[in-house]
């Protein structure tokens, strides 16, 4: 006698989308779905259609859209920990068994007053996630650098520039201080001490502002050194100007009330010299990730 087969009816197990939720976890991390587009390099209608696909595959509500700035609901809150949890399993699982595609070296050119706070972190991301990797860190000024991208001598570069050039990406848009050293007095000097590298990318412009605004200025500190003109004026020999969140040690923003030209923002820019290396592109998704949380500034009041 033949006996019958029973088949036991099972549930469709359905799954999440991954791309999907790094989408949601990217735009919950930074506030924002046009941030997360640039993060994820993706446009801003790609990223809302991943998460209208997450919510409807849920069938729940996951962002607060009422407000100016988009917040999570409480279902949003409880998926976030654990998409969190998900794409860290995902991406672990995903450079461990493809680490051995990755050896070699990249070359990789910041300048000098750049490379804190963000770099160091980028780069230990990316030496975790690509062991077999190893980085060639090259310091020099955005000209320099760019000159070397063009000769085919670095593989990525970061630059300080009013504006991107062809084949590049801001990565993000910051405020040029004045600084000085902290609770000194050489920026209430006149003529006003200031301090700068000849090859400094800032220092044309910064001097025309303080001739455009009739303030008498003295090249105090001129030096071919970074660190050489860090250190005059952390010791009140003179002034700087730093990007915001990208102070020298022992140094402070001035809040100079208008004392001081105001000076025009500044781009940190990347340059991927070609976006088909696997580990370049790595290293360059590693720093767009890194760039997306600005840092936090010290200041020096007038008091």
């Amino acid at each position: 006698m033949i006996g019958m087969i029973h088949i036991r009816k099972v549930d469709i197990l359905r799954n999440l989308d991954m791309t999907a939720l790094r989408a949601f976890a990217t735009v919950a991390e930074v506030g924002g779905v046009t941030r997360a587009a640039g993060v994820l390099n993706l446009t801003q209608s790609a990223v809302s259609m991943q998460l209208k696909r997450l919510e409807e595959s849920l069938n729940i509500t996951l962002l607060d859209r009422s407000a100016r700035s988009i917040g999570l609901t409480p279902a949003g809150e409880q998926l976030l920990g654990y998409t969190r949890k998900m794409l860290r399993l995902n991406d672990e699982a995903f450079s461990r068994l493809t680490a051995t595609e990755y050896e070699g070296e990249v070359k990789l050119g910041v300048p000098h007053d750049i490379i804190y706070p963000w770099v160091p972190q980028a780069l230990r991301r990316f030496s975790t996630d690509f062991p077999r990797m190893q980085v060639k860190l090259v310091s020099a000024p955005t000209r320099r650098l760019l000159e070397m991208y063009d000769r085919g001598e670095v593989d990525l570069i970061l630059t300080t520039e009013e504006q991107c050039g062809p084949n590049g990406q801001v990565l993000v848009e910051l405020p040029l201080l004045w600084i000085g050293a902290r609770d000194g007095q050489a920026w209430r000097k006149r003529p006003l001490p200031v301090a700068f590298c000849s090859n400094c990318v800032f220092r044309s412009g910064v001097l025309q502002a303080l001739n455009e605004n009739d303030v008498v200025w003295d090249m105090a500190v001129e030096s071919e050194l970074d660190n050489a003109v860090e250190a005059a004026v952390s010791a009140d020999l003179g002034v700087h100007v730093a990007l915001e969140g990208c102070l020298p040690p022992h140094t402070e923003a001035i809040q100079h009330g208008g004392v001081l030209p105001e000076l025009p923002s500044q781009q940190i820019n990347m340059y991927v010299l070609n976006p088909d290396d696997a580990a370049g592109a790595a290293l360059a998704d590693i720093m767009r990730q890194t760039y997306a949380n600005p840092p936090r500034l010290r200041t020096v009041s007038m008091a």
